[in-house]
């Protein structure tokens, strides 16, 4: 059975898409810690980071660190904070999480809510930035 990260890559759940390339999707969390909270997933539906064949965890660390880089642009924060946690989908992904403080990435705090239309325009402005 696919992975909810497997059918929003196909197209078959909607998301706020960052950016893809042939081996990896970034797109919005919608349920966001912080404005500008994503996630980078492998194409390839594999449960834990850590299983993930070494060509493609090197890969996936180097296509979050350019969605990063465009984010700390895109959304004003002292860093962008990464974690993985990965009990939630059993599919390898990655949080990039505008943070100011260490308080940010507390995954315990109230989630934000937004209209389609706010995560619209931050998903532009991140777009903007790449």
């Amino acid at each position: 059975m696919l992975s909810i990260f497997s059918k929003i890559i196909a197209g078959e759940i909607p998301s706020y898409k960052i950016a893809e390339d042939d081996n990896y999707y970034a797109f919005l969390d919608i349920a966001p810690l912080v404005e500008g909270h994503l996630l980078v997933v492998p194409k390839k539906e594999v449960d834990k980071l850590f299983d993930l064949d070494d060509d493609t965890y090197a890969g996936l660390m180097l296509f979050a660190k350019k969605i990063a880089t465009a984010l700390e642009k895109a959304i004003p924060c002292n860093r962008v904070g990464v974690t993985v946690i990965g009990l939630e989908v059993p599919h390898a992904h990655v949080h990039l999480i505008p943070i100011n403080g260490m308080g940010d990435m507390n995954f315990a705090n109230p989630k934000l809510k937004f209209t389609p239309q706010e995560f619209q325009a931050t998903a532009d402005k991140i777009k903007a930035q790449l």
